[in-house]
């Protein structure tokens, strides 16, 4: 597979790559004596879908927002078809500079420069919304990953009537150009990229969609409580500083009304419904582990009991 895949990078770009490796079941890390790149081979959107996220990204990196830049081909397109066990779609990146920080290593400080960056990306992005004539990325609701009655069982009668009214309260908000328009969507700290001065890139917007801009700022605090809180002191003191250096950070670049602020717990609750129904979609309950059956219970008794 990698042979065929280098064989194809050769003939499709002007980069002279020597070597590629499997990073995940999409993701290829492709050595070259101009430097790291990364391929990303997926049908994971439609042609059309994947390349309006392209023209996102590409229109942010011009802006100075930090995200990877992407290395259009020698036909001068970011996205490529290719045949490998199926019709799939390649799109290289150039490496972005950084790393993964260390969990202990989120503090309030690097919240903060996520917040401007974050603030600056939904920033520029209203301008993208002005001068694009068609944006094909779809509006939050409309994927059926928020469908949560789909997947979360009907006996789970508590948890749906949850979910369901969370979608609703949310769908109900007023939308307007300050608070409303294309986010990253899937911004867990893992998809973030930290380098030595600071500067942050964000990679992977292949969840990209139209949404409330304070799902943006949901998310990675979400990462942070769940992966990242080390014990070194309170849960909730550690939340809330993060929090705060993170839409201080984020103010510098793009309102939020106070109003809507106030619906940050909201957020987080459907970012929970959307995890758990995640679980339904995907595991297999058939066969679950002993981890699996203690972060579905967990996942019940925060989503049942509100604790946000």
């Amino acid at each position: 597979m990698e042979e065929r895949i280098l064989l194809f990078l050769n003939e499709t770009y002007k980069v002279e790559f020597y070597q590629v490796e499997v990073v995940t079941n999409e993701m290829y890390r492709c050595h070259s004596r101009q430097g790291i790149f990364y391929a990303r081979i997926t049908n994971y959107k439609t042609y059309e879908e994947q390349l309006e996220e392209l023209k996102w990204t590409h229109f942010l990196f011009n802006q100075g927002v930090g995200v990877a830049e992407i290395v259009p081909s020698s036909k001068g397109s970011f996205l490529e078809p290719l045949s490998l066990d199926e019709e799939q779609l390649c799109v290289v990146f150039k490496a972005a500079p950084g790393i993964h920080l260390p969990r202990t290593e989120w503090n309030e400080a690097v919240f903060r420069g996520l917040g401007q960056q974050i603030g600056r990306m939904h920033r520029v992005s209203r301008g993208y919304l002005n001068t694009e004539a068609a944006v094909t990325i779809r509006h939050w609701h409309e994927s059926e990953e928020y469908d949560f009655l789909q997947y979360i069982p009907a006996e789970e009668k508590s948890i749906r009537e949850i979910a369901a009214g969370v979608v609703t309260q949310i769908k109900e908000l007023p939308r307007n150009p300050s608070n409303y328009g294309l986010i990253h969507g899937d911004l867990w700290l893992e998809n973030i990229l930290v380098d030595r001065d600071s500067a942050l890139t964000m990679i992977d917007f292949q969840d990209c969609e139209q949404h409330f801009y304070i799902y943006d700022l949901v998310v990675p605090i979400y990462s942070a409580l769940e992966y990242s809180f080390m014990g070194g002191g309170n849960l909730r003191d550690y939340e809330r500083s993060i929090t705060k250096a993170m839409l201080e950070g984020y103010q510098e670049e793009h309102h939020l009304s106070s109003e809507m602020l106030t619906k940050f717990p909201l957020f987080l609750k459907l970012k929970e419904c959307f995890e758990y129904s995640l679980m339904h979609k995907y595991w297999n309950f058939e066969e679950l582990s002993e981890a699996e059956v203690r972060i579905l219970n967990l996942y019940r008794n925060k989503i049942e009991h509100m604790h946000t």
